[in-house]
C-alpha cells in the first residue's frame, strides 16, 4: 500500500482530518437556541422529524460527560422516495441528519455529510435534480439554524 494512502488512513483514524463529504458551520446562536432554529427551519419546510438523539444525555446516563451533542434525524418521505428509486442502497443514508456540537471553547457547529457527495453518483437528470434540490435544502436548513438575518 503507497505511503500517502496509509498516511490518509492513519489520519482519518485518528479523527484528525474530516472526510471531504462532510461540513462543518459555526453558530452565531448558542447550543439550544441553534437546536431550536434548526427544528423551526425544518417544521417551516414540512420535513419530518423523525428523531433527536441527545448523546450528551445519553453519556450521563453511563456516568461520562460530554459536551453538549445533538443529532436530529429527519427527511421528507416523497423526495427520499425519489432518491431511491434512483438506487434503493440510499436508503442506507436515509433519512438525513444534522449533528449539533458545543466544543469545549463553548463553541456550537453544526455538522452534515454534503448530500452532493453521498448521491452524486447518481446518473440522469431526473436523479441530478433531486440530489441538487437536497443539497440547497440542506445549506438552507444550516443557515437558518446558524445565521443571523437567514
Amino acid at each position: 500500500m503507497n505511503k500517502t494512502i496509509l498516511m490518509a488512513v492513519l489520519l482519518l483514524s485518528l479523527g484528525l482530518i474530516k472526510p471531504a463529504l462532510s461540513t462543518e458551520i459555526e453558530s452565531a446562536f448558542g447550543f439550544a437556541d441553534t437546536v431550536q432554529h434548526l427544528q423551526q427551519a425544518l417544521d417551516a419546510k414540512g420535513m419530518t422529524t423523525f428523531a433527536r438523539i441527545d448523546h450528551a444525555k445519553g453519556a450521563e446516563k453511563v456516568g461520562l460527560e460530554l459536551h453538549p451533542t445533538e443529532l436530529v434525524i429527519f427527511g421528507n418521505p416523497k423526495v427520499g422516495t425519489l432518491l431511491m428509486q434512483c438506487d434503493q442502497h440510499i436508503g442506507l443514508r436515509l433519512p438525513l441528519k444534522m449533528l449539533i456540537r458545543e466544543d469545549a471553547q463553548g463553541k456550537v457547529w453544526l455538522s452534515y455529510d454534503e448530500p452532493a457527495e453521498m448521491f452524486g453518483y447518481l446518473t440522469g437528470d431526473k436523479c441530478q435534480s433531486v440530489v441538487n434540490k437536497v443539497s440547497h435544502a440542506m445549506a438552507s436548513f444550516a443557515r437558518a439554524a446558524t445565521t443571523t438575518g437567514h
